[in-house]
């Protein structure tokens, strides 16, 4: 029998003149495409918690899914959330502007169309943008919302 499945992941947040804004990813592949709605992710994935802690996955998979060097600074933990798909997903914010044009993201393969026997390259994320609490909340997948919140306690 295995258990659930881990992923981790780094929110990144930045102050402006508008307030508190946080960094998020589309998430790539067919299947996302044409979402918004619950379509976007802290840059994230999965790891072995046998294998990895989630603070050293949740870095790498930063540079993994963003082509870039997680930001230094003091990182809050978020704790974790129990997606529908019964994923665990643990998360630290940490405060760092970064510029959304210098992202490579990492891809991955799966075979597309489904039973065509092709095996097609996606981005694993397709872009990433900021956003305000608000916005981030309408498209965010839906558990991780708590990561915004606990956030939000941590600024204010």
């Amino acid at each position: 029998m295995t258990g659930p499945k881990h992923s981790a992941g780094l929110l990144l947040y930045r102050r402006t003149g508008q307030g508190l804004e946080v960094l998020l990813g589309h998430m790539g592949g067919p299947f996302f495409a044409k979402r918004d709605a619950g379509a976007w992710s802290v840059p994230k994935g999965e790891y072995e918690p046998a294998e990895e802690t989630a603070w050293d996955a949740a870095r790498r998979e930063f540079q993994e899914e963003l082509g870039l060097a997680p930001p230094d600074g003091e990182a809050v933990p978020l704790g974790e959330v129990r997606q529908t798909n019964g994923k665990i997903v643990t998360a630290w914010a940490i405060e760092a502007d970064l510029d959304p044009a210098t992202i490579e993201p990492g891809t991955f393969r799966m075979e597309w169309p489904p039973k065509s026997g092709q095996l097609r390259e996606f981005p694993e994320l397709d872009r990433v943008e900021w956003f305000t609490p608000d916005r981030a909340r309408a498209v965010i997948v839906k558990a991780q919302a708590a990561f915004l919140d606990r956030l939000a306690e941590h600024s204010d």
